[in-house]
C-alpha cells in the first residue's frame, strides 16, 4: 500500500528487492517492534521507499515516521495492527538512551533506548482491512483476513531471506489472531516482490469487472496485483 505521511507525500508498499537466496542469515531475529526500534523503523522505511530524498526532507520524513511509531497505531475496535522487525543479534550492543533514569513517567523510568543500525527489515500486518472490499449492503468490514504492507529490507541486508522470514512471521501472527487468510497489494512494476509472494504461496485475485474495490492511496497510473493466501489454522 501507499501510506500518507501526513505531509502530502506518499510511501510505496512492498518495495522488496530480494529474490530467493540459497541460505538465510542465522543472525537475524524477527519479532514485534519495540519502542527502542522506533528510529530504526523510521530509517528503514524512508531509506527503502525514498532513497533519493536528501536533507532536510529526508530528516522530516524520518521524524514523521518516528512520531507515528511512538504514538502507536489507532485501529477500530476488535482490529489488530503491529509492526514486525528483523533485527540483528547484536541489537543490545549498539543503542543510545533518551531521557533520565531519575525521572518517572507512570511509574516507569522517564527515558527509552533507541537501537542503532540493527533493524534490517520491517513489515506491517493488520486486520483493519481498509483495502479489502466491504461486504453486504451495509458495507461491513471483513473479518478474519489480515493485510500486509510496508515490506522493506535495508539494502545491505538484502538477498539474505529476510523478507521471506518477515512474511512467514506475519502469517504466524495472523493465525494467532484467528485469521483464515492474509492479503496484500503488490506493485506490478516490482517483479522481485511478485516472485517472493508467489513463492510464499500467495495467488493473484482477479477483481470482477466493474467492481469498485478499494486500492492503496497512490498516483492514478500505479497498478497493483491484489494477492491472497489461505492460512492453515488447524
Amino acid at each position: 500500500m501507499f501510506l500518507s505521511l501526513g505531509i502530502g507525500l506518499l510511501c510505496r508498499d512492498s518495495q522488496v528487492a530480494e529474490l530467493f537466496p540459497p541460505t538465510v542469515s542465522p543472525e537475524i531475529v524477527v519479532r514485534e517492534a519495540r519502542i527502542e526500534d522506533s528510529w530504526e523503523v523510521a530509517e528503514t522505511c524512508c531509506s527503502s521507499f525514498f532513497p533519493g530524498y536528501s536533507f532536510p526532507l529526508d530528516f522530516v520524513l524520518r521524524i514523521d515516521r518516528l512520531v507515528a511509531m511512538l504514538s502507536g497505531f489507532s485501529v477500530p475496535p476488535s482490529c489488530r495492527r503491529t509492526c514486525l522487525v528483523a533485527v540483528t543479534s547484536s541489537s543490545f550492543l549498539d543503542a543510545f538512551f533518551f531521557g533520565s533514569e531519575d525521572c518517572k513517567i507512570a511509574g516507569q523510568n522517564g527515558g527509552f533506548i533507541l537501537n542503532k543500525g540493527n533493524v534490517a527489515g520491517i513489515l506491517t500486518v493488520n486486520t483493519v482491512t481498509d483495502f479489502l472490499p466491504r461486504k453486504g449492503p451495509l458495507r461491513r468490514r471483513r473479518t478474519r483476513i489480515a493485510y500486509m504492507s510496508n515490506v522493506a529490507v535495508r539494502e545491505r541486508f538484502r538477498r539474505k531471506g529476510i523478507a521471506k522470514r518477515l512474511v512467514a512471521k506475519a502469517e504466524a501472527l495472523a493465525r494467532t489472531w484467528g485469521c483464515c487468510a492474509i492479503s496484500l497489494h503488490c506493485d506490478l512494476n516490482n517483479p522481485g516482490a511478485s516472485k517472493l509472494y508467489i513463492g510464499q504461496g500467495f495467488k493473484c485475485v482477479i477483481v470482477p469487472e466493474g467492481a469498485n474495490w478499494p486500492q492503496p492511496k497512490t498516483s492514478p497510473n500505479m497498478q497493483f496485483n491484489f494477492m491472497m493466501k489461505l492460512l492453515n489454522t488447524s
